[in-house]
């Protein structure tokens, strides 16, 4: 055993900066459970910074001065937070309030729908089953109801610091931002001078996850814009509130759009029933979602993220489960990181040479 662990550590681990990497991803993972909560604004304030860049370097690339482009790029993000904290997000909270208030409603019209289903599959549902369903839903319905119009006053302190991670937000984006240069060469000064593993694993994170946080976040505003257009046209009830969901529904693969498919087709069905309207409903969702998958999606990615589907659905587990909606739309980038990292990692081989597939370039 002894022997076996010493040949590990003398394969993976006979690089200094292999440590110093642990040592820094571990800090770093502990700081993030334990300090994560308290330091929410500056981080979201440094990932948003981080994708702001990315316009910056493209207005750069048509010959605007830093400045200006730094200007222009702030204060669309500060107009698009504006936009979304007082127009977006008030109205699909009351949008999804009047849902919850009207779910015992929309519950006695699909009551009869229910009560039908004994008679066509008498195995597998009984009458009382059905009802003791029925009362159950309403009842946790109406809890769900209480604590909802209950919830700006039995939350001050949550509000509060909602209000602080508001107010900090935009200040501490603005200064990431017009101070990057310092603040990466001071952060720079606390690694090793001669780090070419850390170069390689950023090169490839930098190629990879620029590409798929910021083509997912303008994946996230045109399928929930063209979705609230969609549904407006349509004329379907809770069209914000609906849209906001199919919009961040993009954030996970495979399961987001078919999650959402079940409230969009039952506002549908609730509004109109079974007939033409919900079937163009239905079918107009659908057609959205062709062409997110089949047009959108390899046009905003230039650079796929090269994971397969079941690591994917694990990061988005494991990663959800720990930070939640957070853990879900960052959860494959922290999977590629994962990914650089075992590629990356030097590994020493039996005769003392230094896997060439697996060393650290510069």
């Amino acid at each position: 055993m002894k022997k076996l662990v010493q040949d590990f550590l003398d394969r993976y681990l006979h690089d200094e900066e292999s440590i110093i990497l642990i040592l820094l991803l571990t800090a770093g993972l502990f700081v993030l459970l334990y300090f994560g909560g308290i330091l929410a604004p500056l981080l979201t304030a440094i990932i948003v910074a981080y994708l702001m860049q990315g316009l910056v370097d493209a207005l750069l690339k048509y010959g605007l001065s830093q400045r200006l482009a730094f200007v222009l790029v702030y204060t669309l993000f500060f107009g698009l937070f504006v936009i979304g904290l007082f127009f977006l997000l008030p109205r699909a909270w009351n949008q999804l309030r009047r849902l919850i208030e009207e779910l015992p409603n929309l519950l006695s019209q699909w009551q009869s729908t229910l009560m039908q289903l004994p008679e066509h599959y008498p195995n597998l549902f009984s009458e009382a089953q059905i009802q003791e369903f029925i009362l159950s839903i309403r009842s946790e319905l109406g809890g769900y109801g209480q604590v909802v119009l209950e919830y700006s006053l039995a939350s001050i302190p949550g509000v509060i610091n909602w209000l602080v991670f508001l107010i900090l937000v935009p200040i501490l984006v603005f200064f990431v931002m017009k101070d990057k240069s310092q603040l990466i060469e001071w952060a720079g000064n606390f690694l090793p001078r001669n780090r070419p593993l850390m170069s390689k694993i950023w090169h490839e994170m930098d190629q990879q996850i620029s590409n798929y946080v910021r083509g997912k976040g303008l994946e996230i505003l045109i399928v929930g814009l063209v979705s609230f257009l969609l549904f407006e046209v349509l004329g379907l009830n809770y069209a914000l509130l609906l849209s906001v969901l199919v919009g961040l529904s993009v954030i996970v693969p495979y399961i987001g759009a078919t999650a959402v498919t079940v409230p969009v087709a039952a506002v549908a069905y609730v509004q109109w029933g079974i007939g033409g309207e919900f079937y163009t409903a239905v079918i107009a969702y659908g057609i959205l979602q062709l062409i997110d998958g089949n047009v959108l999606v390899p046009i905003i990615f230039s650079e796929a993220v090269n994971l397969h589907p079941v690591a994917i659905i694990a990061a988005v587990l494991v990663f959800g489960g720990i930070w939640g909606l957070a853990g879900v739309f960052f959860a494959i980038p922290l999977a590629t990181l994962v990914k650089a990292v075992i590629n990356s990692w030097p590994s020493k081989l039996m005769d003392g040479t230094v896997d060439q597939t697996m060393a650290p370039t510069e």
